[in-house]
């Protein structure tokens, strides 16, 4: 009796254990490609959680509010991917994108932000990001560049559809160890911030500013018709027809913050 028992426990044990067992294997959920969200927008990261099961290919398996504890959670749960925002409460996007390169250079850093800025763009890049994407592209093209990043094995510099259209390549190389761009050359995105030179950069901060051309003038000690050349090259450089969108662009940028 007594051992029949045992027998009878042991049997239950051991289903138990495979029960555990199985459970704990559904709970990793062993996607094709693990994707860990850093953003604070619950509504995107559901709608991306939707996209990646429809592609079948993608899975989220974590989600961060802000990039306080990425480190860490990176290092529990092993993704792929990190889809990044950049403006959230918390430490800066580009420094912890940094520090993950350095401390889990394995694991792609793709950011996803809602506003598509050449400076963005331009740090993005240098921290050694595998791509950027806008919020207002369509989800699958997100989950398209998420697996053209995951795939490739001389690393991409991924750019969404709307971003494209603000960066053309330029053939520069990067250093060692940071992704190259999907063209799969040495090359990086150049935007169209980085066609101006300095002296024009600091003249469309001015004018960002609201400053007048004869105060700008008088600022840079620089006669008012050569300030009137700056505005004319900068406005051809970035295919701007005013003044105004000048000053837009400025604020935009974040340069006349400067």
């Amino acid at each position: 009796m007594a051992k029949a028992a045992r027998a009878t426990r042991n049997h239950k044990d051991a289903n138990a254990a495979r029960s555990s067992h199985a459970a704990d294997s559904a709970g990793r959920e062993d996607f094709g490609v693990r994707v860990l969200c850093v953003d604070d927008h619950a509504v995107l990261v559901e709608g991306l959680k939707a996209q990646f099961a429809i592609d079948g290919r993608i899975g989220v398996v974590g989600r961060l509010e802000s990039a306080e504890k990425l480190l860490e959670e990176v290092s529990r749960l092993r993704p792929d991917v990190v889809l990044l925002d950049i403006e959230m409460p918390g430490p800066d996007a580009f420094e912890m994108a940094d520090r993950l390169r350095h401390m889990h250079p394995k694991v792609r850093v793709v950011f996803l932000s809602a506003h598509i800025r050449d400076a963005y763009i331009t740090a993005a890049y240098k921290c050694g990001a595998w791509g950027y994407f806008a919020k207002s592209d369509e989800l699958e093209a997100i989950g398209e560049g998420v697996m053209a990043v995951a795939r490739s094995a001389a690393g991409t510099f991924v750019l969404g559809p709307k971003v494209q259209q603000r960066c053309r390549p330029l053939q520069t190389g990067r250093s060692s160890g940071t992704p190259q761009t999907s063209q799969g050359h040495k090359e990086r995105p150049t935007t169209l911030l980085e066609s101006l030179t300095d002296r024009e950069v600091e003249v469309l901060r001015l004018i960002g500013k609201g400053l007048s051309r004869g105060e700008i003038a008088a600022q840079l000690s620089r006669s008012a018709k050569t300030i009137d050349g700056h505005q004319d090259r900068m406005m051809k450089k970035l295919g701007i027809d005013s003044r105004a969108e000048l000053m837009r662009f400025a604020i935009r940028e974040g340069i006349a913050e400067a």
